[in-house]
């Protein structure tokens, strides 16, 4: 069944920009190969973490909203695991509430 979800992933922030551009496209190319489609990303770029995340305190954050099959989920997650670039990452169905607000979001993100 093909629902909406949104991915946020924390990568190491070791990266450069070159090699972090490089770990979104190979998360965005996966997402289309597998049969999803791509509805929205953004980079929120290098932020702090709450509390350190292996000897860690910041992180560069990158968020990906998506229409896929649910089947899919566990095979991306997986993808997470492999990545030793990637320190954390949240997947999750989006429910109609959901897309609405972030539709909205990105409407007032685009008004401004």
């Amino acid at each position: 069944m093909i629902k909406q979800y949104e991915t946020v992933f924390i990568a190491t922030p070791v990266l450069s920009e070159a090699q972090m551009k490089e770990a979104v496209a190979k998360y965005t190319a996966f997402i289309k190969d597998n049969g999803g489609e791509i509805v929205y990303e953004e980079d929120w770029g290098l932020r702090q973490l709450a509390y350190p995340i292996q000897k860690k305190t910041t992180g560069f954050y990158y968020l990906i909203e998506f229409k896929a099959d649910s089947k899919f989920i566990d095979v991306l997650e997986t993808q997470y695991r492999r990545d030793e670039r990637i320190i954390r990452f949240l997947t999750f169905a989006m429910d109609k509430h959901a897309v609405a607000y972030a539709e909205k979001r990105r409407a007032n993100k685009q008004a401004k």
